[in-house]
C-alpha cells in the first residue's frame, strides 16, 4: 500500500509510519520541513508527485496537531484560535481536497485524523481547542459522504491525548490515566483495513472506551 503520514516528524508520527513499515507498505511522511501544509499549492504539488510516481495513495493519516487553552472562558485568546485554525483545520482542508481524487482511486483507501474527547465535552478554558477539533471532525464527515460508495473511507479516531515513550521517561511517576499510546494508535489505524470501508466510513471510533 501506499501511505501519505503528515506531521510524521514527531514520535506519533514515527509510531504510525513505522507501523506501515514493518508490514512492507510504502511510507511517504513529511513534516513542515519537506512541505509547507499551509501552502496549497505546495500541497497540491505533493499529491500530483505521488500521482505520477505510484498512480493512488492507500491511505492518507494526518497528524497535524497543537494545543492551546486558557484559564478560563473569558480570557480566551482569538490568537489561540487563529493559530489553531491553521494548524488544525487549515491543513486538514489542503490535504484532503489535494489527496480525496487519490484516494477514490485505491480499493481499499483510508483518511484518518486524531480527534480529542474534548471536542465532545468542552472546557471553559478549551474553547479554542474544542472548537477547532469539532470543525476538523466536521470536514472530515464531508470527505466521508465524498467518498461514500467508493473503496475509501474517512475516519476519526478519537483519543483523551497521546502517551509516547519519551514522555513516561520524563515524567516516570505519572499515570497518563486515559491515555492512548501512539503505537496503539498505529494498531488502531493499521486495524481500519481489515474492515469494510462501508462499515467505518464516517465513523468516530474512540479509543478511550
Amino acid at each position: 500500500m501506499i501511505i501519505l503520514v503528515t506531521g510524521a516528524g514527531g514520535p506519533t508520527g514515527e509510531a504510525v509510519c513505522g507501523y506501515f513499515q514493518k508490514n512492507g507498505d510504502t511510507v511517504i511522511g513529511v513534516d513542515k520541513e519537506d512541505v509547507d501544509l499551509l501552502d496549497r499549492a505546495a500541497v497540491q504539488d505533493l499529491a500530483d508527485r505521488i500521482e505520477r510516481e505510484h498512480g493512488r495513495v492507500d491511505g492518507v493519516v494526518h497528524l497535524v496537531g497543537g494545543w492551546r487553552g486558557s484559564g478560563s472562558f473569558a480570557e480566551t485568546s482569538l490568537d489561540d484560535w487563529d493559530a489553531l485554525h491553521d494548524l488544525l483545520i487549515r491543513t486538514l482542508q489542503h490535504v484532503s481536497l489535494a489527496f480525496e481524487p487519490l484516494l477514490r482511486r485505491s480499493d481499499n483507501g483510508r483518511f484518518v485524523i486524531v480527534s480529542a474527547k474534548a471536542a465532545e465535552r468542552p472546557s471553559a478554558g478549551g474553547a479554542v481547542y474544542a472548537a477547532a477539533k469539532a470543525a476538523a471532525e466536521a470536514w472530515t464527515l464531508s470527505l466521508a459522504d465524498a467518498l461514500s460508495g467508493t473503496g475509501g473511507a474517512a475516519v476519526i479516531l478519537v483519543v483523551k491525548a497521546l502517551v509516547n515513550d519519551a514522555m513516561r521517561a520524563a515524567k516516570p511517576e505519572g499515570k497518563f490515566s486515559g491515555f492512548t499510546d501512539v503505537h496503539d494508535l498505529a494498531a488502531a489505524i493499521g486495524g481500519l483495513y481489515d474492515r469494510p470501508a462501508a462499515e467505518i466510513n464516517g465513523t468516530r471510533l474512540d479509543l478511550t472506551a
